[in-house]
Parts: structure tokens; C-alpha cells; sequence
């Protein structure tokens, strides 16, 4: 097979025009009869990579998804596209799983999704040996890994795809998985031939932000405050604070709901449906939230504590914008949460090696939370991609930290610390440095210092930053066996000895971080406003649509295709095909409810004296259609009969039905049309006419041309 049938599916069934970066290789490479290994971020385009070769190779595409929400929502959004899809979990009553057995069995499915431990097991294997199957797509392959930040044991039984079934191309697909799980996820599905697709893990539309911890729920607040009705998630360590911050919330006016692991499962479903359909925006849960959601407009993702690892928080971060318009991730972080989690680590009955792992992950992802260089630079060299460039686009790249010579501030830190014979952590080393009145210094006689008080001139936050600096400098460490007592390391007594010089950076501005950039203050224009205006109607129509179909928001359209449509303003069929984001199928549902909207508005406006584009020749249909005759419409809108015909002609052009023949014959029109490539376009219809010795009129010239470009549009 080639990429033309692939590339009239995505066309037909998505509504794109083009393929994102590496789809088409992937998707040819699967053609090809290969397996391969696909690393895309999320929101990135990986379902495409295995659903255009479901919908155009023969048989069936069997796909192992880990989550039902997840499979749920895929299945909404292919049959809402026209793919026929379906899925089998333990959620089902056995009628309905017998049901897509037959229709399996039928051919009357392209894409089924199943879970790792519905695949494996004993029931479900004679049905998959009487399928056609077309290809294997293990999703969040991740989950294979021990070395990954999702291990799932099930998923290790997977190998046994390859072979019972050589011959079918296995595709396994993640969002994010440095090179120790990329190589183990090969191994582990014995694809030892495999291709491997790394995608570019940068998501530039998000803006990536890192607040200290202290007084994190009134900088959560002054966020969220200022993007009312936004839809976003807050993950939280602890269930307990899951249903604490939603309470808060709640308390402040605001619709947020709480969700984790022990609340019932009938309250888990309503509280993501309530999500999903945007009637509750705020979700304060723990990390397995989302994981399932293919929502594409969730606007942010906060960190209310810091996550364990780099790979879990650029995948829950990718749940932000996955429609690709600007969206933002809020990180709170403080060294208690490592704390806690080291604890955690130790106490598990994970192998030493794995909890020595855990670990070094966890520090690396306190690394990145403290560290004054570009956000994204971090993360991207993190996963082996090269950024050399600044972006621009997180805290520290709009709002630099000040540089300046820390020397003075180590030598006063690592001074005290050593005066307290290296019995103390981080915060009481901070109350020391700053001259606290706390019971726990004068209990052990810290006030008698040379250095007690000596460091009043930063705040407690700055101070804890300094530190944090410090300690990734190797110039303190943190005797985790000790209550996670501070100490001097040999490089520190050797700087402070030596005196040698430290650069350090001062914390970016809390409210500079929260806060959005102001724009520039400027009158907004009545071009911006009738899009805006038009843009409000579509929201509207769109929830009243996912009403009527019992499917969420976003599986009718996207953010992205009502902001196009409110921005171009189709007026015909042809137009809204178009727009992306629209299919054939979206089109039959959905056009002619989206057409009438922005024909009201169009129309409206003309009524009120205001122009838009597109709106004379939607004028002249208008009065075509109510049966006024063609030099009645020129007389009441004051232009030329030649000009009514011409806004006519536009609309037959972009697809609205006229019995053009009442102009021109049909063999009249074969004729001009056989002409038509003997000229160049834009076509000028007195050289056609000087052509056939003036035999035919303009009009039927102009019928001649908009039959020809009608048939182009349709091919």
C-alpha cells in the first residue's frame, strides 16, 4: 500500500489536510509490514500513527489500551469521526461483549481496543484466532517497562504477540520514556527488528511555570482566578489533599471536585463525565487522572506537589492543550515532598536497585523544579533532544533570575551550619541564619553563634532557594538516615576555605510567575469582537450539539476547529470541508447546524449596517432562494444583473445546488469547459469570449467556468 489511500483517510475521516512530522513514515512503515517503536509527547498525533492503517488496510487493528476512560473516549471520538470502532473490558455485561465478538467476527469493526489483561487471557484467545487481524498498537508502552515510571507486570505478558503472530506489523507507542525504557520496551516485546520513531518531545504551546511551595494555595488561587471557566487539573500527592484543595475551592466560589482511588466508582464516573463535559472545569486528583482523557481542551495543569520523575511530569503536563492552542503547567515544589517521597521509596518492596532508581529520578525532577535555566531546555535534554535556544515561553526565560555573587551567602550558610555541629535541616538552618525566636534554637543553644542572625537580608523563600542551590552544587548534602540533617560536603569546606567565588540566583517574583502577561493596552477592534462574538454562538451550538449525541464537547469539535470556523466564516459545504478538524461524516452531522449558525450571524450583521466578508454573496443567495428573480435582486441591492449571476456562480462554486441549465445548456457547457485549458487562470472571461467569436454570453461563460472549478473541488 502507498500514502495516497492514507492520506484520503485522514482527509475523509479527521478532517486534515496534511500529516503532523513522522506520521506518514510511520504510517508507511506499518504498510511496509514492519514493527516499530513510536515516541511521541502527548497531544503529538500518536493514535493517527495506527488508526489511518486500521481504517484502510484490510481486517482488524487490535489496540491494548490500559485505562477504560481511555478506550471510551478513543471509541466517542472514532464513531463520531464515521471509523468503526469498538472496545472489550471488564466494565461490559457479557450480551454486549458477545455482541462485539460477532461484529468483530462480522468485519463490521476497523479499530478494537481491549486491556492487556483481557488479551492475555484464556477467553479471549480463540476469538482472536478467527480474526483478521491487520495490526497490533500496544498504547502507553511505558507500562512494559520496570525502568518506566508506569510499570504494569501484565503488560510484560505482551511478548507473546510477536510470536504467535510474525507476520502482523506491532506497533508499541508512549508519550515519554528515556533510553533505558526505550531499550527495554524492545526487549521486553522481543522487537528486535523494530523501527524506532522519536518525535520531537517539545510542546511549545504549553508555558511552563515553577513556584517555591510556601503559601501555595494563595498563589494557586490568584492563578486560577484569572482564567475564569478554564478547564484544568490538579494533581496532588496525598488523596487527603485532593478532597482538601477542592473543598478550598469549592468554599471560594469556584466548581471543583475532588478525585482519587477511594472514592466510589460510581462518584469516579460522574465526577469525569461531569469533567469531560465541562460542567465541572477543576479537578484536584491524583495522578492516575487523565491518563484516560483524550480532552483536548484542558487550558492547565497544576503540580500542587512535586512529581516523582521527569517522564510522569511531562506526560501529565502534555494532558494540557492537546488541541495545540496556548495552555500553561503550574509547578509547586518544596524539598518535604522529596521527603515524603524517599520515604515512600523505602518502604516499598521494590529491589534496592529499583528503589536506588526511584530515587535518582526523584532528584532529577527536584533539579529541574530549582534550577534557573530554561524550563524547556531541561526537560528536552532530559529525553536526548538538543535545544540550544532559550524558549521563551516559561518563567524563567520571561522573568530571569538575578544573577549575582553568592559567596558571601554560602560561607554565612555553610558557616552555621557547621556551628550547629550539622544538627539541624533546612528550615531550622534558614530560622538560625535569620535570627528566629524558635524554641528549638534556644533549646540547643543556636542563638550563641557567631552566625545566628547573620543572614537578615533575604526572606525565609530565598534563603530555601539559595540552599536548594547549594545542594545541587555538592556543596551540602542531606543525611537522609539522620531525620535529613544538613551537611557540609568536602567541596563545600573546600570552597569556604579556599573563599572561591559562587554565582547564585534570587527566586523570580511569585506574583511575575502567576501572573499572565498583561497585553498592551489597546482598544479591542470590531473585527475581534464580531469573531469573538461569532465564537460565543459556536460554543453554545457545540454544547447543545454534545447534548443531543451524549458525547462530550470536544468529540463534536475541537477548540481549534471552532476557532477556524469563527475566523473564516464558511458559508457552503465545500467551505466547511475546509476547515480542519471537519470530515465527511462531521459534515453530514454537523454542517448544516453550523452553516445556519454563521449564516444568522452573517446576516445579522448586514442587517445592522455591518459588512462582513462573504456576506454579498450570501445576500444575493438568500434572495435567489426565497424565488426573487435576478434583475428583482440587482434593483434592491443596487449592483448589476451581471454581478448577481457572479455571486450565484460563487455559491454553485463552493457547493450549493442552482439548475445552472436555466443559463446554459449542457452541451453549451461541455463546450466552454473543453476550452477552459487552453487558458491560464484566473480566468478572463472576454478572452473566452473573443474565442468563440462572442457565440456565447458572459453568462453562460461564467456558468461554464464555476461548473469546471465546481467539478475540481469535488474530485
Amino acid at each position: 500500500m502507498n500514502l495516497t489511500q492514507a492520506h484520503s483517510a485522514l482527509k475523509k475521516y479527521f478532517g486534515y489536510d496534511q500529516f503532523r512530522p513522522m506520521q506518514a513514515d510511520i504510517i508507511q512503515s506499518v504498510y511496509d509490514g514492519k514493527d516499530a517503536l513510536v515516541l511521541m509527547p502527548t497531544g503529538g498525533g500518536k493514535s493517527i500513527c495506527y488508526q489511518i492503517p486500521a481504517v484502510t488496510m484490510d481486517g482488524l487493528a487490535l489496540v491494548v489500551s490500559p485505562l477504560i476512560a481511555l478506550m471510551k473516549d478513543q471509541v466517542e471520538g472514532l464513531r463520531a469521526n464515521g471509523v468503526p470502532a469498538a472496545f472489550m473490558n471488564s466494565s461490559m455485561s457479557s450480551s454486549d461483549q458477545t455482541a462485539v465478538e460477532n461484529a468483530a467476527l462480522a468485519g463490521q469493526i476497523k479499530i478494537l481496543y481491549v486491556s492487556p489483561e483481557k488479551l492475555v487471557s484464556q477467553s479471549f484467545q480463540p476469538l482472536l484466532k478467527r480474526i483478521r487481524i491487520s495490526l497490533f498498537a500496544v498504547d502507553e508502552a511505558h507500562c512494559i517497562s520496570a525502568w518506566g515510571h508506569d510499570f504494569r507486570p501484565e503488560y510484560t505478558q505482551l511478548k507473546f504477540l510477536r510470536a504467535q503472530y510474525p507476520g502482523v506489523p506491532l506497533l508499541a507507542l508512549t508519550a515519554t520514556a528515556d533510553k533505558l525504557t526505550r531499550r527495554d520496551i524492545l526487549a521486553q516485546m522481543d522487537m528486535n527488528d523494530a523501527e524506532v520513531f522519536v518525535s520531537s518531545f517539545d510542546r511549545p504551546n504549553i508555558s511552563i511555570n515553577v513556584l517555591p511551595g510556601q503559601r501555595r494555595f494563595e498563589q494557586l488561587e490568584a492563578f486560577i482566578k484569572q482564567r475564569p471557566g478554564q478547564s484544568g487539573i490538579i494533581y496532588c500527592l496525598a488523596r487527603r489533599t485532593c478532597v482538601e484543595l477542592a473543598e478550598k475551592l469549592m468554599a471560594k466560589g469556584y466548581k471543583a471536585a475532588p478525585y482519587h482511588a477511594e472514592l466510589p466508582s460510581a462518584l469516579r464516573n460522574k465526577i469525569q463525565d461531569d469533567f469531560i463535559n465541562d460542567r465541572t472545569p477543576i479537578i484536584c486528583a491524583t495522578i492516575a487522572f487523565g491518563m484516560g482523557i483524550d480532552k483536548s481542551n484542558v487550558r492547565y495543569i497544576i503540580h500542587y506537589n512535586l512529581p516523582r520523575n521527569l517522564e510522569g511530569y511531562y506526560q501529565e503536563i502534555g494532558r494540557a492543550g492537546r488541541d495545540g492552542l496556548p495552555s500553561e503547567a503550574l509547578l509547586f515544589f518544596s524539598y518535604a515532598d522529596v521527603q515524603t517521597y524517599r520515604q515512600m521509596f523505602e518502604s516499598g518492596e521494590a529491589s534496592q536497585e529499583q528503589k536506588d532508581l526511584k530515587i535518582a529520578k526523584l532528584n532529577r525532577m527536584y533539579q529541574f523544579a530549582e534550577a534557573p535555566v530554561c524550563r524547556r531546555k531541561t526537560v528536552l535534554n532530559y529525553f536526548g533532544e538538543a535545544y540550544e535556544d532559550s524558549c521563551g515561553n516559561c518563567d524563567i526565560c520571561r522573568n530571569p533570575p538575578k544573577k549575582f555573587d553568592g559567596t558571601v551567602a554560602v560561607q554565612k550558610a555553610l558557616s552555621a551550619l557547621l556551628r550547629t555541629g550539622e544538627k539541624v535541616g533546612m528550615n531550622l538552618l534558614v530560622d538560625v541564619l535569620r535570627g528566629s525566636q524558635r524554641r528549638e534554637i534556644y533549646e540547643n543553644g543556636f542563638h550563641q553563634i557567631k552566625t545566628y542572625g547573620a543572614g537578615k537580608e533575604y526572606s525565609f523563600d530565598e534563603w530555601i532557594y539559595l540552599l536548594s542551590q547549594m545542594l545541587h552544587m555538592g556543596l551540602l548534602e542531606i543525611a537522609y538516615d539522620e531525620h535529613s540533617r544538613l551537611r557540609v560536603t568536602q567541596s563545600g569546606k573546600d570552597m569556604l576555605y579556599a573563599q572561591k567565588q559562587v554565582p547564585l540566583a534570587l527566586p523570580p517574583s511569585p506574583k511575575a510567575a502567576t501572573k499572565k502577561a498583561e497585553p498592551a493596552t489597546r482598544p479591542v477592534s470590531q473585527t475581534q469582537q464580531l469573531r469573538q462574538e461569532l465564537l460565543d454562538r459556536l460554543i453554545q451550538l457545540r454544547k447543545k450539539l454534545s447534548q443531543q449525541e451524549g458525547v462530550p464537547p470536544y468529540i463534536v469539535f475541537s477548540d481549534v476547529t471552532l476557532h477556524a470556523l469563527a475566523d473564516k466564516r464558511p458559508l457552503t459545504d465545500l467551505d466547511l470541508l475546509q476547515i480542519s478538524g471537519i470530515g465527511e461524516r462531521k459534515l453530514q452531522r454537523y454542517g448544516d447546524a453550523i452553516l445556519n449558525c454563521i449564516r444568522e450571524f452573517v446576516m445579522e450583521k448586514v442587517e445592522g449596517g455591518q459588512n462582513l466578508s462573504g456576506s454579498t454573496y450570501l445576500q444575493t443567495w438568500e434572495m435567489f432562494q426565497q424565488g426573487e428573480p435576478i434583475e428583482a435582486i440587482a434593483q434592491t441591492r443596487g449592483i448589476s444583473p451581471v454581478t448577481v449571476i457572479s455571486h450565484l456562480a460563487v455559491m454553485y462554486e463552493r457547493g450549493e445546488m442552482i439548475d445552472i441549465h436555466q443559463w446554459a445548456s449542457p452541451e453549451e457547457l461541455d463546450i466552454i469547459k473543453g476550452a477552459l485549458p487552453l487558458f491560464q487562470e484566473p480566468y478572463q472571461m472576454k478572452d473566452i469570449f473573443e474565442h468563440f467569436n462572442k457565440r456565447y454570453d458572459y453568462d453562460k461563460i461564467r456558468w461554464g467556468i464555476a461548473d469546471w472549478k465546481r467539478a475540481q473541488k469535488f474530485k
